[in-house]
């Protein structure tokens, strides 16, 4: 019989994963894992780490199965937070939970997993594993979950084949409404439970407090820049000039109010700004960390928000199907997305020397680098890479 250790965290999706997994004749084992204990910027309210473990002991009683609980926290603060403060110093915007699945969940969590004989680790992801065999050899596929709501593959973009080949999804098939379903009909504790939203493991934060820890305020300028600004006119001759983001001077604008520090802002961010009285809401459409200015402008349709193209330096592109790697050189028309439940969107993703360059059919709002954009070939999502610019 294969053992299984199940990542039960408190929540409904992992426990419906766990409840089938024993129903498929699998030995499981559930593993409660503890990431974050400061409560520094985490919002009131939130549900703390020990509701979180005491729902996993229930489910893990309901559906009698051994029931053990790790703690992660020293590799979460080291390869997931620090990352996270150290991209926000350079006026990035990382996505933790990606990070957090690469580093934590199908890495330290599975080091653990191992220790207790698990012959797979499963986790409660919508998403989807296939397996199909090449020369002799397995190749794992990472498939969207059926549920179209929630597929999560994005969060799992820079996982490994040996990573892959560990691991088990056993809600990819279903969709959101059956799992609570199932959840219902099973009399698990978590069945009605509110999904988890936030940094993962962390919860809802007051960002800026939360970076404060780490990063210290500085007060800058806020400036606002009109739609008809000159540099949205411009004509782009080559891959780098148009995957370029826009580049903005105190002249370009006027300066209409004052921030904490420019690394606590986000392209697209509407919240935290502060300034009112303006016919549209004000957005973020550009920050310079250097001299700590944040640029704004007005309304969801400005062009500070809208570029082509994005560009990923080499030693950020990361294949999962690394049968299929693209070569210097090749081109190819996908689907990508550059963030969570984002509709995917037709682009052409091009390897060049100096790295790989997307360039959509229609122009992207919010591209922030920092940030992951994953490449799919139909629902295969077959590499991903950190927006360099």
């Amino acid at each position: 019989m294969k053992k299984v250790v199940v990542g039960l965290s408190g929540g409904v999706d992992s426990s419906v994963a766990a409840y089938i997994l024993k129903k498929q004749g699998y030995d499981v084992i559930g593993l409660f894992m503890q990431n974050w204990h400061d409560k520094t910027g985490v919002l009131a309210g939130d549900c703390p780490w020990y509701d979180d473990r005491m729902f996993a002991e229930l489910v893990a009683k309901k559906l009698d199965i051994p029931f053990h609980y790790v703690d992660l926290s020293g590799p979460y603060m080291e390869r997931v937070v620090n990352y996270m403060f150290s991209e926000y110093e350079k006026g990035r915007t990382p996505n933790p939970d990606i990070l957090c699945n690469r580093e934590i969940k199908f890495d330290a969590f599975l080091n653990e997993a191992l220790k207790l004989g698990a012959d797979y680790v499963a986790t409660g992801h919508y998403c989807r594993k296939k397996v199909i065999n090449t020369d002799g050899k397995e190749i794992y596929r990472l498939l969207a979950g059926k549920d179209p709501n929630k597929d999560q593959s994005y969060f799992l973009c820079q996982l490994s084949q040996e990573q892959l080949s560990k691991a088990i999804f056993p809600i990819g098939e279903l969709l959101k409404p059956e799992v609570r379903r199932i959840a219902m009909e099973q009399g698990l504790a978590t069945a009605e439970r509110k999904d988890s939203q936030g940094i993962c493991f962390v919860g809802k934060v007051d960002l800026p407090v939360f970076l404060q820890q780490k990063l210290k305020a500085k007060n800058g300028d806020i400036v606002e820049i009109p739609a008809d600004w000159s540099g949205y006119q411009g004509t782009f001759s080559n891959l780098k000039d148009l995957s370029q983001p826009y580049t903005y001077k105190l002249q370009d604008g006027n300066v209409i109010g004052k921030h904490d520090g420019a690394h606590f802002f986000t392209i697209g961010q509407r919240k935290g700004l502060g300034i009112g009285g303006k016919a549209e809401p004000l957005f973020v459409i550009g920050t310079d960390i250097e001299d700590n200015v944040v640029y704004v402008g007005q309304g969801q349709e400005h062009p500070g928000l809208y570029r082509q193209a994005l560009f990923i330096s080499n030693e950020e592109i990361h294949w999962i199907r690394e049968d299929l790697k693209m070569d210097i050189g090749m081109e190819r028309e996908l689907d990508i997305r550059i963030r969570y439940r984002q509709p995917l969107q037709k682009g052409k993703l091009i390897i060049t020397k100096e790295g790989a360059y997307i360039i959509f059919q229609q122009k992207q709002r919010g591209i922030t680098a920092g940030q992951f954009a994953a490449w799919y070939s139909d629902d295969e999502l077959l590499g991903s890479g950190v927006i360099n610019k």
